[in-house]
């Protein structure tokens, strides 16, 4: 069926696969968010951008992100789990977040980058500090019961929600 077909192009294509399945959820979750705040005619510029952020930058990154996790802490549970969680959420997500907001402003908004960079060094931290209140349940998680070659795809299925 479609999951054992999901999973032969994940074995075989790992980086593509994970690539493609976050840029089709980030996509996803773009339409989704503009029917949410009411755009009354779909913006499929904004969307196709956002889609290609999440081809682009976040699958592969979630991909080499989750593979360093596993290399430099051995193991699934307790101690490694706490730290693959803290780690994460002290580099990868700030990083992430800056990343995300740096492009969003950049690229699907066409705003100048002095403008671009006031905004996120003003709303970074509340970002940030909204982030955390979430992402570390999500990162645990992550870590503690998904197989590692799943990994992108559970995070990039709860941000499309997020």
């Amino acid at each position: 069926m479609a999951g054992q077909a999901y999973m032969r192009q994940l074995l075989a294509h790992p980086l593509r696969t994970k690539a493609i399945t976050s840029g089709v959820l980030a996509g996803c979750s773009d339409a989704v968010a503009q029917k949410i705040s009411g755009v009354p005619k779909l913006q499929l510029r904004r969307l196709l951008l956002i889609a290609l952020y999440g081809f682009a930058y976040a699958g592969p990154f979630g991909h080499f992100l989750h593979k360093l996790m596993d290399r430099f802490f051995k193991g699934k549970k307790g101690k490694e789990t706490t730290a693959k969680k803290a780690l994460e959420q002290l580099t990868a997500s700030p990083w992430n977040n800056m990343m995300f907001m740096m492009y969003y402003g950049l690229v699907v908004e066409g705003r100048p980058f002095g403008q671009v960079k006031s905004k996120v060094k003003k709303d970074h931290a509340s970002v940030q500090l909204t982030a955390w209140k979430f992402w570390p349940i999500v990162s645990w998680i992550n870590y503690e019961y998904m197989p590692l070659q799943l990994r992108v795809l559970f995070h990039s299925f709860v941000a499309s929600c997020w």
